[in-house]
């Protein structure tokens, strides 16, 4: 691999990775980049920004993904995972790549998850392959003497990620799928009520599409828990310049705010984001046309 760091930010560097390998997960691809550097400034909820297209490709913006896990030191150096769907002509390249391919990676990037001060019981609920930063937050709370009782949903089981792995990093799992194919029929809110009572969970975390952390904030805030979200916005440049990622969130001053996902984010205090605001400039807003500079 030929590595040539540069700063693009607080705590990120860009690297030239190289593909170790690149598998099937039920629908998804789950690819493993040599990128030295990285590993060891990550935390539980950052991303990387990944070029896609090659050198000389029209798709010329980066694509985000959350970081599933790193791994400081290996055979073939500092080791970042990620896991995606292809849906378009950028995460298909990316799906396309094979061992000694070269991607140029930033990161680490964005604003992680906070974790407890205290020992309390947490719940992890993630959606799709939004459960993949949630197994080294369960490693990290476990650290903390935190109990982990992840939630998985998906619309069917092939769409579920890490229910096996799941298993070995919490304290407990509960698995739902809309079709009912594995686990509780339903959505990963069905089963949440019961469990913030029975374990008494005092966060919950979460990560998957936007109306499902929605939903998870809104069952969470319902219950006395504090909510934790990493929102999935489209971040075209990562770190904070384009503005295409920014969405409305209510400051400790009561007023809202449009903020960057990349750069504020992407984790926020769920009950802070205005959910239904979102794609919109709300009135009000700080800045907004008609607030006279407020």
């Amino acid at each position: 691999m030929v590595s040539t760091e540069a700063m693009v930010g607080r705590g990120a560097v860009q690297v030239d990775g190289e593909v170790l390998s690149n598998k099937r997960v039920g629908v998804y691809h789950h690819l493993t980049l040599v990128a030295d550097g990285i590993a060891e400034r990550t935390k539980p909820g950052n991303f990387v920004a990944l070029s896609v297209g090659g050198a000389t490709s029209a798709h010329l913006l980066r694509r985000a993904f959350s970081i599933y896990r790193v791994r400081p030191a290996g055979v073939y150096g500092g080791t970042v995972e990620v896991v995606f769907a292809a849906h378009g002509p950028g995460t298909q390249w990316l799906a396309d790549r094979q061992p000694h391919d070269a991607v140029n990676v930033v990161g680490p990037l964005g604003r992680p998850f906070a974790l407890p001060k205290e020992p309390v019981a947490c719940a992890l609920v993630g959606g799709g392959y939004g459960s993949a930063p949630l197994f080294a937050l369960a490693e990290k709370l476990r650290e903390r003497s935190c109990g982990a009782h992840m939630v998985l949903g998906a619309a069917t089981e092939s769409r579920l990620f890490g229910a096996l792995e799941a298993k070995r990093a919490a304290q407990s799992v509960t698995v739902t799928t809309e079709d009912g194919s594995v686990g509780i029929k339903g959505l990963v809110t069905d089963p949440l009520p019961g469990l913030i009572a029975r374990h008494s969970i005092d966060v919950v975390y979460s990560c998957g599409p936007m109306g499902m952390l929605s939903a998870v904030t809104r069952v969470a805030t319902a219950h006395g828990a504090w909510s934790q979200t990493a929102v999935e916005e489209s971040m075209a440049c990562g770190i904070g310049v384009c503005m295409t990622c920014v969405l409305p969130v209510i400051g400790d001053d009561g007023v809202t705010k449009m903020v960057r996902s990349c750069v504020e984010g992407p984790v926020f205090a769920g009950d802070k984001v205005r959910w239904d605001d979102i794609g919109t400039i709300p009135a009000g807003t700080f800045g907004a046309p008609g607030m006279g500079g407020h």
